[in-house]
């Protein structure tokens, strides 16, 4: 009789090889399975439906903002430097994941998974009318945050969350001194319905052990970041945005006053 075929684990090093039922070790059979899946994509070349760039920001001085020279007469500036080649599929996406460990990010420098075409920059032609949700998550547990959003971005989730006049435009972490601060953007934050389903999505998609408090997150225009600046030539593109919300938040308003009608007095017709 033939004997069994030993079950194939090569390249799947977070399954657990213990025979032991009660060993620590031992997944459950729903983990395993999950950590085969997960394993598996990463092996295969499934296309992304967009393709995408990775961008590090490295955090300028203070002087830099003040426009004042540094010791050798130069000013500084915060430097936004594509990293690697383009990401075109799942294989590309777990090649650059598993190789930038976020643990080795100084304070207050970022990385960013954004679609091919966007750049982050609020002040960016495409950007200029966007927004973000930033979620602030411990150090402890940022890593596996991050990983879930940007696989939240390539996997079309976050898109299929928004309205379809709408755009993601990327993701973002950012490294404070006891926390990370997780962004998502998109493009056009006066779709009230978009803002509210990225915010499910997210919310949805963690485990209970990573959902953030309510405290820790939060909704931001671009425009209204005080270090905000549009170029010139995109102020008359920013201006008939802030003209339109203001006329929509009117007729909303509007709408929700409360109607007063007037009762005649009793005998009058």
């Amino acid at each position: 009789m033939a004997s069994k075929p030993s079950l194939f684990t090569r390249g799947l090093s977070s399954l657990s090889q213990s025979s032991d039922p009660n060993s620590p070790s031992v997944s459950s059979p729903a983990e395993q399975r999950d950590d085969a899946k997960r394993n598996l994509f990463r092996s295969m070349r499934l296309p992304t439906q967009h393709y995408w760039n990775v961008y590090f920001d490295r955090q300028a001085p203070k002087d830099a903002a003040a426009g004042k020279p540094g010791p050798d007469g130069a000013v500084y500036h915060a430097q936004l430097e594509q990293l690697g080649a383009q990401i075109e599929n799942v294989q590309d996406f777990w090649r650059y994941n598993n190789n930038t460990p976020v643990d080795q990010i100084k304070m207050r420098e970022s990385i960013y998974l954004f679609k091919a075409g966007f750049k982050p920059i609020w002040e960016d032609r495409r950007n200029i009318n966007g927004g973000s949700w930033t979620f602030r998550v411990p150090k402890a547990t940022g890593p596996d945050f991050w990983t879930r959003v940007q696989l939240l971005a390539i996997g079309e989730k976050l898109e299929e969350s928004i309205v379809k006049t709408d755009q993601i435009c990327g993701v973002g972490l950012s490294v404070r001194f006891n926390s990370h601060l997780i962004s998502i953007w998109h493009r056009d934050s006066s779709q009230q319905a978009s803002i509210d389903g990225i915010l499910q999505c997210v919310l949805e998609d963690l485990p209970a052990e990573l959902r953030p408090k309510a405290d820790n997150y939060f909704y931001k225009k671009h425009s209204d970041h005080a270090g905000f600046k549009a170029p010139p030539e995109l102020q008359a593109v920013l201006d008939s945005q802030k003209a339109r919300d203001a006329a929509a938040a009117a007729a909303k308003a509007k709408a929700a006053a409360p109607q007063i009608v007037e009762v005649p007095p009793s005998g009058e017709q």
